[in-house]
């Protein structure tokens, strides 16, 4: 276990003390901060509290042989970062409900995020094509070839949870990590396509705005 945590509501990361996490065994008939050993139902419930915000985060994972693999996040209900409103709100739903599916589905998560992908080419660059792939290859030469490369590799997984493969009998899945790693790239787009340019447009018309301030009380002493 880390020994430190970061704020699904502000974002902030903080040393895991006694301040700050606390953890809590379940099980049939008993409920102690320490069994003997693991029951086959028992469940691990972890407490953070944020020292910047005072927001509790809450989350189970199942440490029993008929729990295993449990693992549910129930305050807040999914790791979705919360972005401002000047993000579309269409982009954001689809960003969080891929995350609030990632456990219960990730084929189906992985598609919200490649839907989200499309929402962004959309409004951020005005590309509406016939379909992702003719979109996706019309922003090719707007952006780094790294980041493209991911974006192409998002939509082609995302058509996994999409599209049934052409023999019915071929299974191909996808983990919850690696559906959880494409919504980790639908961040960084959101990043540096508004959360980026917004800040730096405000710090570029707030200078401008401190030297009329500054010019117009020269004019005052003149």
């Amino acid at each position: 276990m880390s020994n430190s945590f970061t704020c699904p509501f502000c974002n902030n990361t903080f040393p895991l003390i006694s301040d700050t996490y606390s953890a809590m065994k379940s099980a049939f008939n008993e409920i102690s901060p320490v069994f003997p050993k693991d029951l086959d139902s028992s469940l691990l419930i972890h407490y953070y509290r944020c020292p910047n915000c005072n927001e509790h985060t809450i989350i189970v994972e199942g440490s029993g042989k008929q729990t295993a693999g449990i693992h549910v996040q129930l305050r807040p209900k999914s790791k979705a970062k919360v972005f401002p409103n000047y993000v579309p709100s269409a982009i954001r739903q689809d960003y969080e409900e891929s995350y609030s599916i990632l456990e219960l589905s990730p084929k189906a998560s992985a598609t919200l995020s490649r839907r989200c992908i499309q929402g962004m080419i959309h409004d951020k660059w005005n590309i509406k094509l016939k379909n992702l792939n003719q979109e996706i290859t019309a922003l090719k030469d707007k952006i780094d070839p790294s980041l493209w490369s991911a974006i192409d590799a998002l939509r082609q997984l995302g058509n996994i949870g999409a599209h049934m493969e052409k023999n019915i009998d071929t299974i191909v899945d996808i983990d919850p990590d690696e559906s959880e790693n494409l919504i980790r790239l639908v961040e960084v787009l959101i990043n540096e396509w508004y959360i980026i340019p917004h800040k730096r447009n405000e710090l570029l018309s707030g200078i401008v705005q401190i030297n009329k301030v500054k010019q117009d009380q020269r004019k005052k002493t003149e």
